[in-house]
C-alpha cells in the first residue's frame, strides 16, 4: 500500500474511534456504488451524517478541510442520495468533514459539523 493511501486508511480508522466515543453509529465506511463513494456514514439520533474524511502528516501546505472542493462536495451529494434511496431511509441528514493532522502520538482530530450543504443546482 502506497504511503498516502496507509496514512488516509489509518486517519479514517482514528475518525470512526473518535465519532463512536462520541456516540455516533457507524452504518458503513467506504461505501460505493459505481463511481460514487462515502468514507463514513454515521447516524447519531436520527441523523443520518455522511463524513468525508481528509488525513494530513501535517498542516505545512494547508488545512486538510481546504480540500473538499465544490466538485467534491457534488459527487459526496450524489452519493448520499444514492445512499438514502439504496435504504430507503427518512432520516435528518448532515454532512461533515473531519480533518486529521498526524502528530507525534496519533491525530489532532476536528469534526466540523454542517461543513457544508447540498448545492441547490
Amino acid at each position: 500500500m502506497a504511503k498516502h493511501n496507509k496514512l488516509g486508511a489509518e486517519g479514517e480508522k482514528a475518525a470512526r474511534e473518535y465519532l463512536q466515543s462520541r456516540g455516533y453509529t457507524i452504518r458503513d465506511v467506504n461505501w460505493r456504488s459505481g463511481k460514487l463513494e462515502l468514507d463514513i456514514i454515521a447516524q447519531i439520533g436520527t441523523v443520518l451524517v455522511f463524513i468525508e474524511v481528509k488525513t494530513r502528516r501535517s498542516d505545512k501546505y494547508g488545512f486538510p478541510e481546504e480540500a473538499v472542493t465544490p466538485a467534491k462536495i457534488r459527487r459526496i451529494v450524489s452519493a448520499a442520495d444514492a445512499y438514502i434511496r439504496m435504504y430507503d431511509l427518512l432520516l435528518d441528514v448532515r454532512f461533515d468533514v473531519m480533518s486529521l493532522i498526524q502528530v507525534s502520538d496519533g491525530y489532532e482530530i476536528e469534526q466540523i459539523e454542517d461543513a457544508f450543504f447540498p448545492p441547490l443546482n
